[in-house]
């Protein structure tokens, strides 16, 4: 089962960063290609204003525009991934909890340990690796479950991980750009002797300023999402070791009876 929930969120991760990619490009191609006019039509015709994504495009390149642009879209994908998989309900669902206790109060216990074992939120998880281990001794069952926590708690952080990594790529890339269009200017500069290209400079100073802008756009986001995230999903994961614990005190004494 985990591995098709795997495949599922990669799956719509692909759609999402396809379809924001797909619109990107239909609005900046005619931009891209509308400049593409023979040179005697072109001196004849009077000067077009320039979009401001096209200009965003002539001074971002293609590189440096399609690296930013599959950034947004994993930044933005990654958190619709994470703020579904970090809501309460699916870690911690209520009607889980009564569901059980329910059962445990009719003394239904194979019922219970049914009943979390075909749940998928990490509150079920971890009841059902309890009661899976207690005919051992209660403490083989808190164990257990401190175990199956320890491990769910490892996947949510390492989906969010991947927010703060854009959160640390992001600059970095803009600080590349930066220097990678300062140094076009300076070739400009050094090139043309005292009369360099007054748009060849521009367009190397706009990739410079870009890129950092760029950047910092993804990066700022992207570290306050992992933050939200990170505190809300502890937040959920310390409920769910109250609410397990709780729920499996039930079975202290059986449990030591067992041992």
């Amino acid at each position: 089962m985990e591995i098709s929930i795997f495949k599922s969120n990669h799956l719509r991760w692909a759609l999402a960063i396809g379809i924001m990619f797909l619109a990107v490009v239909l609005v900046l191609e005619p931009t891209a290609f509308a400049q593409d006019v023979p040179a005697a039509a072109a001196a004849d015709a009077p000067p077009k204003e320039q979009s401001l994504l096209g200009w965003l495009y002539n001074s971002l390149g293609l590189e440096y525009l399609g690296v930013f642009l599959a950034l947004s879209c994993a930044l933005v994908a990654l958190v619709i991934m994470n703020l579904i998989s970090a809501r309460r309900a699916s870690l911690c669902p209520p009607e889980l909890i009564e569901g059980f206790e329910a059962h445990l109060d009719n003394k239904e216990y194979q019922e219970a340990y049914e009943l979390s074992k075909t749940d998928e939120s990490f509150l079920g998880n971890v009841l059902a690796a309890g009661l899976a281990r207690l005919s051992s001794s209660y403490s083989h069952a808190i164990a257990a479950m401190q175990e199956v926590g320890a491990e769910e708690n490892m996947k949510l952080d390492h989906r969010l991980s991947y927010l703060a990594l854009i959160g640390t790529l992001s600059p970095m890339i803009g600080l590349f750009g930066t220097v990678h269009g300062m140094i076009n200017s300076f070739y400009e500069i050094a090139a043309g002797g005292g009369t360099p290209d007054p748009n060849k400079l521009a367009s190397g100073i706009s990739t410079a300023l870009l890129t950092t802008l760029l950047g910092l756009a993804v990066a700022i986001p992207a570290i306050a999402a992992y933050n939200l995230l990170k505190n809300h999903v502890q937040k959920i994961v310390l409920e769910v070791g109250i609410q397990s614990e709780n729920l499996m005190s039930r079975f202290e004494k059986v449990g030591n009876k067992k041992s």
